[in-house]
């Protein structure tokens, strides 16, 4: 976290950066676009310093024998690893940009931001106001008193209240998960039986790494109630995790909708 406590360009970087290089020829930059996977642009360094971005755009009316520092755009826009990840998330959403060299105080490059980092950063954060929020609306409909623990949970004690869990999402989980960047779970201790509220695909994700245990902001009813998911987890035949279903995103109800209307 940065100084201000919010999340930072640093952390959700990735530091291993494909690059390429001043004399490297317009024909060598476009094949490595043609043949990667999901590349659809460079950083220009020389050494480690940036000196420029190259995209496809820039290729397209380029001779095949030009060198990168004639086709490149020098007017590039970076990001600086302390930056905060909203600030990164605005200059991303006005400039268009998919992904953002980041560079220290010296140009010196230290990654890469992409717009998927941003959208990975904002998924599923638990705050404790958010926590705060669901206490007091558990303490006001049920009519109990409530407390808050911070504790390391059980995934095998955990019961789920999500039928679903998106395997894109799955991705992002794992990579927060393998950096240690994962956002505490948020359940709810009803007599004992712990209720996940918030973290699906965290706990999901866990799950597949062979993690155990996992930090957890804990809800403590201080007397049993009837809770509406803790029904509905039981209509749904949801007791543990491996209950949960792993969906493809491209079959979200919400995209196959916008594929029949671009279609008609």
């Amino acid at each position: 976290m940065g100084d201000s406590g919010q999340p930072t360009v640093r952390e959700y970087m990735t530091r291993d950066v494909s690059t390429v290089d001043l004399d490297d020829t317009v024909a060598t930059v476009a094949r490595r676009i043609a043949e990667s996977d999901g590349f659809s642009g460079f950083p220009v360094t020389d050494g480690r310093r940036v000196e420029g971005f190259v995209s496809a755009r820039d290729l397209l009316l380029a001779e095949e024998y030009e060198p990168m520092f004639r086709v490149m755009s020098e007017d590039i826009v970076v990001a600086h690893p302390d930056m905060a990840i909203q600030d990164a998330a605005r200059v991303i959403l006005r400039s268009g940009l998919q992904k953002l060299p980041v560079v220290d105080d010296a140009g010196h490059l230290v990654g890469i931001i992409s717009n998927a980092d941003v959208v990975r950063s904002q998924i599923e954060r638990a705050t404790p106001d958010k926590v705060d929020n669901l206490t007091q609306t558990l303490e006001r409909i049920h009519g109990v008193d409530a407390h808050e623990e911070r504790r390391e949970v059980l995934l095998a004690d955990l019961t789920p209240t999500q039928t679903t869990v998106y395997a894109d999402e799955l991705e992002g989980r794992k990579y927060e998960l393998e950096r240690g960047l994962a956002e505490p779970l948020v359940v709810i201790d009803n007599d004992g039986q712990l209720l996940l509220a918030d973290g699906h695909h965290r706990v999901k994700a866990a799950q597949r790494a062979g993690v155990e245990e996992m930090d957890a902001y804990v809800i403590v009813l201080d007397e049993p109630v009837s809770l509406g998911m803790a029904e509905t987890a039981a209509e749904s035949g949801l007791e543990q995790i491996d209950d949960i279903d792993v969906v493809d995103y491209a079959h979200h109800p919400l995209v196959e909708t916008t594929r029949r209307l671009q279609n008609e």
